[in-house]
């Protein structure tokens, strides 16, 4: 046998030949004898570079591969059998056996397993994320609602009102028409969802992410969850923390009890939140008093107050009537009323105007009317906002004036009612003072804020009549007259002459004016009196209206007008551009009035009325715009206005001008007597008092005073002395 010892070595992978005696003859066995390997040398043979370091490493590969030995050794059994399912599911483009776009797209194998392993990190996502998220422990502060506390001008408190109301009530005290007229409206699913709706929320995910928009899909779990634990924001976060919350309350609370209290935390608009709330503030009575009728109206109002409430405006009303109709035939769809009893219903309950719980009566409710309309439009705070509650509104009105000028109205009411009690029955008085810059100090705005429901400083019902003159004169004296229709105009000045005789012609450069009847236009004085020629100032000083009649009509009464609107008055409440503006057809409020005549005591600066002059919430301060005098008239005018008024009412009253400077006024008629008003300034403060009467259940068309204004117009002066301190 070859290979003996005397041999010399065998080299790498040289055959070596065996001759086996069992084997038959010339028979031979080959064996393959294979090269070292590299590891099998450096383990066995020492190199010049294969220290400790290649040791080190030989062991660290080894422990690893024993490792992953023992974490894997169980699993392998399963690795086998998933072994070759998972390299079918493995992609291999282009993939064999396909032509064309084919070769690229993955087998419905990787489809479905793609679509399985989203589906469980998804489930898995959910799983975790429920199981993290637990029920706040504590509540929004909307949820329990602030009083808004109003102060004097001195900073101490006027008012607390009660505009944020609600009164938990029981759920067996909410008729069941009234819940399913919500549920029909809002979530008719309720009773057999989870508490979140999965449709709503794909919906309103697919508004925000997809277009840039919110839409709700909420259930009422999911609504009651957003009013009592989070906020009103629209975003994705918090429908999602909404919707876990939501599940959980769900599996944590009975439905019964979430739809009491989402009936009991919803806002319905006009300060109210809590259906209780709602139907005393829109039908006054209580909850169990509703037909469902009622109750769908007011399930309407869930969708928005703002949009859905039906008296602030036709477009509101429009939507509120459409929406009603739409939850009765709801409720008959999903069999919670009956078709016969629907056919009931064919009229829209129309809700009260205003909302019995908002006032107490007092005359403060008058002044938080004004506050509260100014502070929401000055600090730019929706109804929503500022019906949350929580603000300290620092007011402009004074205590002492308030008192004074209510106590003087009060007493010539009561000898109204005794003197004539006819014409008392129908009487209103409105009265206000500004001052200079803009500030009002105080309002009579009515007797009973419960049963008038408007304020009668701020209504715009009657003429000014006479008291309109001095906004003729500063125009006159401000842009000249026009003798010819293109020439340039003519100044004028308080010494100006004019006719004052009693019945002259109104006259245009082009000759008389005639009206549309075909007749010419005259002016009149009070009592058809003539005063011959006269100059405006002295015209202004005793009321003579002829000469300002024509003085409009030489100025223009475009400039009449935007003369009276830049002092103050509204542009909605001037009359037509006729001559008989000039005699104050306009219908300002007594606030107006006193703010135009405080317009020339600032020397021809007009500030807008404002009641508010800080608010903060929670001690923290509130931006508020506080408006800013604006040029009305030359400084010149005002004053030549200020002095024909003073000289006014020097005449009229000398007694009380003895001795007094700074006092200017001015009383004011209508030609069919209607309304007796004065109007002056007394220490940088301008009051308007006005005297009228008006059928409030008949119409708005004021009636004749028939005395109420007493002997010579004397009620509208006692008041202004008395609310000025002159009396």
């Amino acid at each position: 046998m070859g290979g003996g010892r005397g041999d010399e070595p065998l080299g790498a992978d040289e055959t070596l030949h065996l001759r086996v005696d069992a084997l038959r003859a010339d028979e031979t066995m080959q064996l393959r004898v294979a090269a070292p390997s590299r590891e099998s040398s450096r383990s066995k043979e020492p190199t010049p570079t294969g220290g400790r370091a290649d040791r080190r490493r030989g062991a660290r590969s080894a422990g690893r591969k024993r490792s992953r030995s023992r974490l894997l050794g169980p699993l392998a059994p399963y690795t086998r059998r998933i072994a070759p399912y998972a390299r079918r599911l493995k992609p291999v483009y282009p993939r064999p056996g396909r032509t064309g776009w084919r070769r690229w797209m993955p087998s419905w194998r990787q489809w479905i397993g793609g679509l399985l392993a989203s589906f469980g990190l998804l489930g898995a996502f959910l799983v975790t994320a429920y199981a993290m998220t637990d029920i706040p422990s504590d509540i929004n502060s909307y949820a329990t609602q602030q009083d808004n506390v109003y102060f004097w001008s001195d900073g101490t408190p006027m008012a607390r009102t009660g505009w944020v109301q609600r009164q938990a009530m029981p759920l067996e005290d909410i008729p069941q028409d009234v819940r399913w007229a919500v549920l029909a409206a809002e979530n008719e699913s309720f009773y057999s969802d989870p508490g979140i709706s999965l449709k709503g929320i794909s919906r309103a995910l697919f508004r925000t992410v997809g277009e840039g928009d919110t839409e709700g899909g909420s259930t009422i779990t999911q609504q009651y969850v957003k009013n009592v634990y989070l906020t009103q924001n629209q975003t994705v976060s918090r429908k999602f923390t909404e919707a876990m919350i939501a599940l959980k309350l769900d599996n944590k609370m009975s439905k019964d009890e979430i739809l009491e209290g989402y009936l009991n935390t919803s806002w319905f608009g006009r300060g109210t939140y809590g259906i209780q709330r709602a139907a005393q503030a829109y039908y006054g009575k209580d909850v169990d008093k509703l037909n469902v009728s009622e109750a769908a109206m007011l399930a309407s109002l869930l969708k928005g107050a703002g949009l859905y409430d039906p008296t602030l405006g036709k477009a509101n009303h429009a939507r509120a009537v459409e929406r009603w109709s739409w939850i009765l035939d709801r409720m008959v769809k999903i069999g919670k009323l009956s078709k016969q009893e629907r056919a009931k219903y064919k009229t829209f309950p129309e809700p009260l105007r205003t909302n019995p719980l908002y006032d107490t009566g007092e005359q403060s409710d008058y002044l938080v009317e004004l506050a509260s309309s100014y502070a929401k439009k000055a600090a730019h705070l929706t109804d929503k906002q500022f019906d949350l509650g929580g603000y300290q509104i620092y007011t402009t009105f004074d205590r002492k004036r308030e008192k004074a000028l209510t106590d003087a109205v009060t007493k010539a009411r009561e000898e109204a009612r005794d003197d004539t009690p006819e014409a008392a029955e129908n009487g209103h008085y409105g009265a206000a003072s500004v001052t200079a810059d803009g500030r009002i100090l105080a309002v009579y705005g009515g007797p009973d804020h419960r049963k008038q429901g408007y304020n009668e400083s701020n209504a715009t019902t009657v003429p000014a009549g006479t008291a309109f003159l001095p906004f003729v004169y500063a125009a006159g004296l401000e842009h000249g007259v026009h003798k010819t229709r293109s020439g340039p105009a003519t100044p004028v000045g308080p010494d100006s002459v004019y006719d004052g005789d009693d019945g002259v012609p109104v006259t245009t450069p082009e000759g008389p004016y005639w009206d549309r009847s075909g007749k010419k236009v005259a002016a009149h004085n009070d009592g058809g009196k003539s005063y011959g020629k006269i100059t405006l100032r002295e015209a202004l000083a005793k009321s003579v209206n002829t000469p300002f009649m024509q003085l409009g009509m030489d100025a223009g009464l475009d400039k009449v007008r935007d003369t009276a609107v830049a002092s103050g008055l509204l542009r909605s409440s001037m009359g037509p551009q006729v001559p008989g503006l000039s005699l104050g057809t306009s219908t300002p409020s007594a606030i107006r009035m006193a703010n135009g005549y405080a317009t020339f005591a600032a020397g021809g600066n007009h500030t807008e009325p404002y009641s508010v002059v800080r608010i903060t919430r929670n001690g923290a301060p509130v931006a508020l715009s506080t408006p800013r005098p604006k040029r009305a008239v030359g400084a010149r005018v005002a004053e030549q206005v200020t002095e024909a008024l003073t000289d006014s009412f020097r005449t009229a009253h000398p007694d009380a001008a003895a001795g007094r400077s700074g006092v200017s006024g001015k009383a004011g008629g209508t030609e069919k007597d209607t309304a007796a008003w004065y109007v002056g300034t007394a220490d940088s403060v301008s009051t308007a008092i006005v005297v009228y009467r008006i059928d409030l259940a008949k119409s708005l068309e004021p009636l004749p005073l028939e005395g109420l204004a007493g002997p010579a117009h004397s009620v509208p002066y006692a008041l202004w002395s008395a609310a000025t301190g002159l009396g």
